[in-house]
């Protein structure tokens, strides 16, 4: 743990913000999937201006038409129209809260479009990490094959010579053929890879460019967390949706007016038109206005304690990356120490062959063992950029 610590002391020294290369980090999903989100963000903006607004009452265009004949045979035709309105004025704060609520629900809908949107860049971006590593995998599978072909027939000659047993060439030309498998297996997951990323990203991965992404300390990933930050606006709403609860069970007081017009074609009734206007209070008694309260009260708790929690887990999950960032490292730095002893045998196999003692397929042997210890290097660079994917998905800022 203290080895943890003073690497993550050194690694936050380095930098404090991620840097990306040029392309900004939407550009790596898809024109339609970025119209997906914009849309959402849209309809979100039109349901906050609609919850926003509940309080206001419609007003109401009413027009009716009857005709009807009487026993007599007298036809009769009567209309009648009207404006109403019956408009709260006043409820104890809902109307107040009720708006407050709304942009609260507004900020908290963003955000989780937001850790969407983050999301499927993210797995884009892992996805194109991915790909590039599988060229290298490859490319470090292709020399393991050659000093395996190596190997066998360096086997083979000593079997037709009478010095080995026929055991041993029998293990060369499995292991031989197992590192091939292993190489079609490398080339289906890259092309299932492919398949993934096309199916989100309009990027031609071979000419796309894997972002560059650098270490954030914890104080920055906690501070600046999408997540963190969308649950911290949960309380926000979840308090005024509290307010809005209660103030359903205070006074009310509404205003109302109407306007009537009504047409005859009996004689003996006239036309008329009148209107009307008033206010009435009304206080509601509800059996269940206490639970009613108390539920969304217990809501706002919960959320509350949801922001600790999520604290604690985002923590664990900085911890977690940055252990893992450190064992790549040390994989890495085992990987440097080998090509460094293989790179001074292949200078002695050079210089021995140049002498006779030593065969071509020993130079190309070792030339190859320093080229598969290169692979690995890059392979555990992009491992650690996909660990920082992982701090990335859940981080805000923008660059």
């Amino acid at each position: 743990m203290k080895a943890l610590k003073l690497s993550i002391a050194f690694l936050a020294l380095c930098s404090t913000t991620l840097l990306l290369c040029d392309e900004k980090l939407e550009d790596y999903i898809s024109e339609t999937k970025k119209e997906q989100f914009r849309y959402d963000y849209q309809k979100n903006d039109a349901e906050s201006s609609k919850l926003r607004d509940s309080w206001i009452a419609p007003l109401n265009l009413n027009y009716s038409y009857s005709k009807s004949n009487s026993y007599g045979g007298d036809v009769r035709i009567n209309e009648k129209t009207s404006i109403v309105m019956d408009q709260p004025i006043f409820q104890s704060g809902g109307i107040y809260y009720g708006i407050k609520f709304a942009e609260a629900s507004k900020i908290y809908a963003d955000y989780s479009i937001d850790v969407a949107k983050k999301k499927l860049v993210r797995d884009a971006i892992s996805l194109l990490m991915q790909i590039k590593q599988m060229d290298l995998k490859r490319e470090k599978q292709n020399l393991l094959i050659k000093n395996a072909e190596i190997s066998l027939a360096q086997k083979k000659e000593d079997y037709l010579n009478g010095q080995l047993d026929s055991g041993f060439l029998d293990s060369a030309i499995i292991e031989r053929n197992q590192l091939i498998q292993a190489l079609y297996d490398i080339e289906t997951n890259k092309e299932r890879l492919i398949s993934k990323f096309n199916a989100i990203s309009d990027m031609n991965y071979k000419d796309a460019a894997v972002p560059s992404l650098e270490i954030i300390t914890q104080k920055e990933f906690l501070e600046d967390n999408i997540v963190l930050t969308m649950s911290q606006s949960e309380i926000e709403k979840n308090r005024h949706f509290t307010d809005v609860t209660m103030a359903k069970y205070l006074p009310k007081i509404n205003f109302f007016a109407g306007y009537n017009w009504d047409k005859s074609e009996i004689a003996f009734q006239p036309n008329e038109d009148y209107y009307n206007f008033g206010f009435k209070a009304n206080l509601p008694l509800d059996i269940n206005s206490f639970r009613d309260m108390e539920s969304s009260k217990v809501d706002y708790m919960k959320s509350k304690l949801v922001v600790e929690d999520r604290k604690r887990e985002l923590r664990a999950i900085y911890e977690q990356v940055m252990q893992n960032i450190e064992n790549f490292e040390k994989k890495k730095q085992l990987s440097v120490e080998n090509r460094d002893i293989y790179e001074r045998l292949l200078a002695d196999t050079k210089q021995l062959f140049e002498a006779g003692y030593k065969a071509e397929f020993d130079v190309e042997l070792m030339q190859n063992s320093v080229e598969i210890q290169k692979s690995d290097v890059a392979i555990y660079d992009i491992d650690k950029q996909l660990e920082l994917l992982t701090l990335y998905e859940m981080y805000k800022n923008e660059i």
